[in-house]
């Protein structure tokens, strides 16, 4: 084991599900084991990450990733996670060490994984070799959109073409981001007396999932929760015995974008224009390889604002123009990127293994002091009764239209202060719930989630006084679908006294959902008449005269594309729209007495799971589409299932893990990931976890050695 010493004191434990518990002599020869078991279940999935924070996925998966990596080289990713750990070994080298012994791990099993993997040979990849570096970079890579600065692309779009004043119409959280559920029910309100801590992350959906269960074990601590394969330790849910902790986005506005001017010079050299004056920036170029293509060349720009991500080729075409070669520059305009790591060289991963050695939320509070990145709400609990409710991250403090819009990088007022922004917390009255909507989080950010889930939430745990880890189970499973209720009002206004009549067809669709109970049951058919008649209200609302202008591709990267389709923007903003917006109120009502028409005049639409299924990606596609399976729930329901109404109602988002932290026995906690815990095709824990996640339920968390399989060799 390179750089640690002996490694004999490594087991590695698995429960009934394969999930793999780690016991070791102490923390590094944990980190150790850690990486090389995550290394042998997830090989494939750990060198995609890998290959993604490098921009060299091209390589291998071919000309459909050519636009992330283009992305990665040019927003400097792997050279920001370069930086931080330069930083980090500067001033953290204990979790420095630690840090290069998970990695050290994951080199150990990596080629033992691949030989297991047959995506591997199916792609002609080798498995490569992890740097120091290169989980922070897998970190970043995770995170760098999940603040969405592409949103303000789309703002930008919107006042261009729309007008100032519709800037705003459109703020939701959409299918450009990641949300999450969670809650905390304090002991005066369990069965126990204890605290329980509960929730689940809303993300992409991949297979094999993003998120990994783990116990970690040695005598400085024994922590069971939910990691993110090739980082190590447990960032976002952990159970400790003594103290439980989760996380959710929070929404924050902490990414900037700035409007560059640049000047070639005859030398070939690059300057950009600030608040004081034309300063050189930094380029070189970089070679994206193509699986099947040809090799792609891109430049890398950074001014002293960031890395520059549009407009890098911004200068005419056919190489520099007439009057460079004559000595004179030639300038453009471009957009650079500007985040906090690569400011500050700091990623928080000094959090980390304190996280790890927590004993009490005030061990928690403190070390989340270091986080960095992303921004995240957090609710933790332990054994004393101690409760926290607090933002952890690091947003900048800057001019307010930072945070709406890209900003003149030569205008000093849209510098950033030196310390960032102080970060709220609040006070725990029997329950708490985070679920990125506007409260705890809102002086940090511009758009949150609506705030179904969270007050659904709020009404459910308000309904008991005599919480167990079985009925907080059941929370997760609501398919309650408030956002319905808007809609549900335009097709009884259309059809009410005083409307003109409906056709029968019409009329019976309408009187079906009226009487609908507003759940979205996978299977319901009066759920899927709604998601039918919803998608056929976006597709003419998108399609109205009054968003003609936003109709055309906005003229940025395909990476960008999620957060600038107006399909899609149409559909989560659609609860306003119908209030709301340029599309006048009679018009409205015609698009909705149009959509009970056609509905009304087709096929009965299918049960709701019937159409709304499964869609993970998959970094190679599996062409057995008919595996996945149908599900319940939708975007604002607590069962969060995302799909795109009006243009599909396939799910690529939903709950990317569950778990419930009882403070009172961690036995009797649980957790689940929607697939398995290897990421091994044929593997017997590939996806056996499957049918507990679509009904909801939980594998046990099992902490009795004596109850779990030790591996052998």
């Amino acid at each position: 084991m390179d750089g640690i010493g002996v490694s004999v004191s490594i087991e590695v434990y698995r429960d009934a599900w394969g999930v793999p518990h780690l016991r070791a002599a102490d923390p590094d020869e944990l980190a150790f084991a850690q990486g090389r078991v995550t290394a042998r279940d997830r090989a494939w999935q750990l060198e995609v990450e890998r290959h993604r924070a490098q921009g060299t996925t091209a390589a291998f998966l071919g000309p459909a990733e050519l636009g992330w990596d283009i992305f990665a080289r040019r927003s400097r990713l792997a050279d920001t996670a370069r930086r931080c750990f330069e930083r980090l070994e500067r001033d953290a080298p204990r979790t420095a060490a630690w840090v290069r012994a998970y990695v050290d791990g994951v080199n150990d099993g990596l080629e033992e994984g691949a030989g297991r993997a047959p995506e591997f040979a199916g792609t002609g990849l080798a498995p490569g070799r992890w740097e120091p570096w290169t989980p922070l970079a897998v970190w970043l890579t995770t995170h760098v959109l999940f603040a969405g600065f592409p949103t303000k692309l789309w703002r930008e779009e919107v006042a261009r073409r729309l007008g100032e004043e519709w800037t705003e119409l459109f703020a939701t959280d959409g299918p450009g981001t990641s949300g999450s559920n969670g809650w905390l029910v304090a002991g005066e309100r369990t069965s126990s007396g204890a605290a329980l801590v509960a929730g689940d992350p809303h993300r992409f959906i991949e297979a094999p999932g993003v998120y990994q269960q783990i116990r970690l074990a040695c005598p400085a601590y024994d922590v069971v929760g939910i990691a993110v394969p090739g980082i190590p330790g447990l960032g976002h849910f952990g159970h400790t015995g003594p103290v439980a902790w989760a996380i959710t986005n929070a929404m924050s506005d902490y990414q900037d974008l700035y409007r560059e001017r640049l000047r070639r010079l005859p030398d070939g050299g690059v300057e950009a224009y600030g608040p004081a004056g034309w300063r050189p920036a930094t380029t070189h170029t970089e070679t994206v390889e193509v699986a099947g293509g040809e090799p792609v060349v891109v430049e890398v720009i950074e001014t002293d604002r960031g890395p520059v991500i549009i407009g890098v080729d911004g200068e005419p075409e056919g190489g520099a123009p007439e009057d460079a070669s004559q000595g004179e520059p030639t300038a453009w305009e471009a957009v650079s990127l500007r985040y906090p790591p690569r400011v500050t060289g700091q990623l928080g991963f000094e959090v980390l293994p304190a996280l790890l050695r927590a004993r009490t939320v005030a061990d928690v509070d403190a070390a989340l002091d270091g986080w960095v990145e992303p921004v995240n709400v957090v609710l933790a609990a332990d054994t004393r009764g101690g409760l926290l409710h607090r933002v952890a991250g690091h947003v900048p403090v800057r001019h307010r239209a930072n945070s709406l819009r890209i900003v003149p990088a030569w205008d000093p007022a849209h510098a950033w202060e030196d310390a960032p922004a102080p970060l709220p917390r609040a006070g725990v009255d029997g329950h708490a719930v985070m679920a990125n909507a506007r409260g705890l989080a809102a002086p940090l950010g511009i758009e949150f989630a609506p705030p179904h889930r969270a007050a659904r939430i709020d009404a459910l745990l308000g309904a008991s006084a005599d919480w167990t880890p079985e009925t907080v189970t059941a929370v997760h499973r609501d398919t309650d679908n408030p956002s319905a209720a808007r809609l549900l009002a335009a097709v009884a206004r259309v059809g009410g006294s005083g409307s003109a009549a409906l056709s029968p067809a019409a009329s019976a669709v309408r009187d079906r959902l009226l009487a609908w109970d507003r759940r979205m049951d996978a299977a319901s058919t009066d759920a899927g008449l709604y998601a039918a008649v919803r998608g056929a209200v976006v597709r003419r609302l998108a399609a109205h005269e009054a968003f003609a202008a936003l109709r055309e591709p906005a003229p940025y990267p395909e990476v960008f594309r999620p957060w600038l389709a107006l399909g899609p923007r149409v559909a989560y903003a659609l609860e306003t729209l119908l209030v709301a917006g340029p599309v006048p109120a009679g018009d409205v009502d015609r698009i909705v007495r149009e959509a009970l028409d056609e509905i009304g005049a087709g096929e009965p639409p299918a049960a709701w799971g019937v159409t709304h299924r499964l869609a993970p990606w998959q970094a190679l596609p599996d062409p057995d589409d008919a595996q996945w399976p149908g599900l319940g729930g939708d975007h604002d329901c607590v069962l969060s299932t995302s799909s795109v109404p009006g243009w599909t109602d396939r799910s690529a988002r939903a709950s990317a893990a569950r778990y419930v932290w009882d403070l009172a026995d961690r036995e009797r906690s649980g957790w689940i990931v929607p697939f398995g815990a290897s990421g091994v095709p044929g593997d017997p824990h590939h996806r056996d976890q499957l049918p507990l996640w679509l009904r909801g339920e939980l594998a046990p968390v099992t902490t009795d050695w004596q109850y779990l399989t030790k591996e052998q060799g």
